[in-house]
C-alpha cells in the first residue's frame, strides 16, 4: 500500500497595485482568498491590509515580514514545500520592485513553484488617476536605477516624451541635483503626487528647480511627471476631482447601516468614519409583536405601513420565527415611507403598493394615503410596526381618515457607547469637514454621547423630521434632499461641497466674525 503522496504548495507573489483595493486584479484576489499564509512589508499600504484580512476572513494569516529578502524567498520556498500556499504582497508591480526582486531570485533558487500576478504600477496609477496620459514615449524609471543611466539619458528622455520617476521623498534633493546635471532643463514642468490612488492622494505642479520646496509636507515614496503630459493634469484628473476628495465625514449610525453609506461616500472622494450612536434591540416583551404577527395571518388588517428598513426586518424576523414566508402578506395592502423602505420589502420579492409621490416622510405618506370607506374596505385597520420613539404623526393622520392604527413597537433603539477621545474631540473642535443625519434619533444619540458638532462642520439631514431636531439642538443644516434616502442624501451634500467650491473660486469667503479666508481652510467656513 502506498502512502499519500504530499501536496506541493506554491508562492505567489502578488502585485497588489498603489493602494486602491478596487484595482486588484481577479487572480490577485483569488491568490489572496487561497492563501494559509500571507506576507506583506511596512510600505504596504493599511487600505489594503484591511483589504487582505476581508478576503483570507482570518488576520492571523497575515504576517509583516521582518528578515531579509533573500532569507524571506527562502522562508517561503520552505513552507510551500510543506504543502502551504503563501501570497506575497507587493505594493504596485513586482518587477520593477528591487527587493521584491531578490525574493523571487530567492525562491526559484530554492526550486519552489512560484508565480508572479502583475499589478497597476505607481506610475501607470497616477498617469490615470492624476490626469497626467504619457506621451508616444515616456520612460519609467526607479530613482534607485538612474546611476546606471548613462549622461544625458534624463534629458533626451524628456525631449523624447514623458519621465516618471519613482522616489522616496527623503531623496527629491539629490533627485532635483541628478536631474540639472543630467542636462534637464530647470523651467520643466513637474508634478509630485504622493498616496497615488489613496485616499488622501495629492498632486502639486511645480518645475524642476521648485518641486523639492512644492512637496513639503508630503511623506513615503512619490511619483514625479517630468515634461510633457502636466499640462493635461487641469482637463484629465479625476480622481481628486470628485466633489467630496478630502472630506472627512462622520457617519453616527447603527453599524450595520453604515457599510452601504461608506461605499457611496468614497465613490465621491470622502474618507468615512463610522461611529455607531444607536443599536437595534427587541421590544422589552414580544407579546404586541406576537399579537400583530397572529393578526396578519387572521386577516386583522387592511395595510401594513413600514417607515424604516428596521422595522422591515423586525417582522421579517418574526415571520421567520414562525415559519411563515411572504404569503402571509397575500391581500394585505403595504405602504412604505422612502425608497430605501421600500427596496426592503422588495428583497422578499414583495412590491409596495403605496409610497410618498412627494416628501419622503410621514407628512407625504399621509398626503397619498387613502381614507377608509367603510362600504369598500371590509378591513379598517392599520398595523403600524416601529420605533419605540417614533413621534404621533403619522397615527394622528392615519386616524383622521377613518382608520383604526395598532401602533406597535417592533424594536427600541438604545444610545451605543461614547466614542473614542480622538473621535469625540474632532467631532467638538471641527475635525470633521461633515456629518450625516439619517435620523432624529442618531442627531439626540450624537450629541449625547459625544457633543454638537463644530459650527465649520456641515450638516446634511435626510429629511424635514431630522432637520427639525438638527436644528432644536443648535445646528444648522446645511444640505437636506427632496427625497428621504441615502443616495440622495449623499449626492445632497456632494452638491453643497461643489457649490463651496465655487464661491471660494471667486474669492474670499467670510466667516460669521467677518474675517476673510482664502485657499482649502475657506471650506471649513460658511
Amino acid at each position: 500500500m502506498t502512502s499519500a503522496r504530499k501536496l506541493v504548495g506554491r508562492v505567489r507573489f502578488v502585485g497588489t497595485g498603489p493602494g486602491d483595493p478596487g484595482l486588484l486584479t481577479k487572480r490577485a484576489l483569488d491568490a489572496i482568498r487561497e492563501a494559509d499564509r500571507v506576507y506583506y512589508d511596512r510600505s504596504l499600504p493599511q487600505s489594503l491590509i484591511e483589504a487582505a484580512k476581508e478576503l483570507t476572513g482570518d488576520e492571523g494569516k497575515l504576517k509583516l515580514i521582518e528578515s531579509s529578502p533573500s532569507d524571506q524567498g527562502k522562508l517561503m520556498a520552505a513552507a510551500a514545500r510543506e504543502g502551504e500556499n503563501i501570497a506575497r504582497l507587493i505594493v504596485g508591480d513586482a518587477y520593477p520592485n528591487r527587493l521584491a526582486k531578490i525574493e523571487i531570485r530567492a525562491a526559484s533558487a530554492e526550486e519552489a513553484r512560484f508565480e508572479v500576478i502583475p499589478g497597476m504600477s505607481h506610475a501607470q496609477a497616477v498617469a490615470v488617476y492624476a490626469g497626467m496620459p504619457p506621451g508616444e514615449v515616456r520612460t519609467v524609471i526607479d530613482i534607485d536605477d538612474i546611476a546606471s543611466l548613462e549622461p544625458f539619458a534624463l534629458a533626451d528622455a524628456v525631449k523624447r516624451g514623458s519621465l516618471t520617476v519613482t522616489a522616496d521623498v527623503s531623496d527629491l534633493s539629490s533627485l532635483r541635483d541628478i536631474l540639472l546635471a543630467g542636462g534637464v532643463s530647470g523651467e520643466t514642468a513637474v508634478a509630485v503626487t504622493g498616496d497615488a490612488t489613496g485616499e488622501t492622494e495629492y498632486t502639486t505642479t511645480s518645475s524642476v528647480d521648485t518641486f523639492v520646496e512644492a512637496a513639503l509636507g508630503y511623506a513615503g515614496q512619490v511619483v514625479l511627471t517630468i515634461g510633457p503630459g502636466v499640462e493635461d493634469r487641469l482637463e484629465l484628473a479625476w480622481w481628486e476631482s470628485r466633489p467630496l476628495y478630502g472630506w472627512k465625514v462622520l457617519i453616527p449610525r447603527t453599524k450595520e447601516q453604515s457599510g452601504v453609506m461608506s461605499e457611496r461616500l468614497r465613490a465621491y472622494g470622502a474618507i468615512p468614519c463610522e461611529v455607531p450612536t444607536i443599536a437595534v434591540e427587541p421590544p422589552r416583551t414580544p407579546a404586541q409583536m406576537e399579537r400583530s404577527i397572529k393578526g396578519l395571518v387572521d386577516g386583522r388588517y387592511a395595510w401594513i405601513v413600514f417607515t424604516s428598513q428596521n422595522s422591515v426586518k423586525a417582522i421579517w424576523e418574526k415571520f421567520k420565527e414562525h415559519g411563515l414566508d411572504a404569503r402571509a402578506f397575500g391581500g394585505l395592502r403595504i405602504a412604505c415611507i422612502g425608497e430605501a423602505t421600500a427596496n426592503a420589502v422588495r428583497e422578499f420579492g414583495i412590491e409596495p403598493e403605496l409610497l410618498p409621490s412627494g416628501q419622503q416622510s410621514s407628512e407625504g405618506l399621509l398626503e397619498v394615503f387613502p381614507p377608509h370607506d367603510p362600504i369598500l374596505d371590509m378591513v379598517g385597520r392599520v398595523l403600524l410596526p416601529r420605533a419605540d420613539i417614533a413621534t404621533e404623526t403619522l397615527v394622528s393622520g392615519l386616524t383622521e381618515r377613518g382608520w383604526e392604527v395598532d401602533d406597535v413597537t417592533a424594536y427600541r433603539t438604545v444610545r451605543a457607547s461614547p466614542p473614542a477621545a480622538e473621535i469625540r474631540d474632532a467631532i467638538k473642535s471641527g475635525g470633521f469637514d461633515a456629518v450625516l443625519f439619517t435620523s432624529s434619533s442618531t442627531v439626540r444619540n450624537l450629541v449625547g454621547i459625544a457633543g454638537k458638532p463644530h459650527q465649520r462642520t456641515v450638516v446634511a439631514c435626510i429629511g424635514p423630521a431630522t432637520s427639525d431636531t438638527a436644528i432644536e439642538f443648535g445646528l444648522r443644516v446645511d444640505a437636506k434632499p427632496d427625497n428621504a434616502s441615502v443616495p440622495d442624501l449623499i449626492e445632497s451634500l456632494a452638491e453643497y461641497a461643489v457649490e463651496l467650491k465655487q464661491r471660494l473660486a471667486e474669492g474670499p469667503i467670510k466667516t460669521r466674525r467677518g474675517q476673510k479666508v482664502q485657499g482649502p481652510t475657506a471650506l471649513r467656513f460658511r
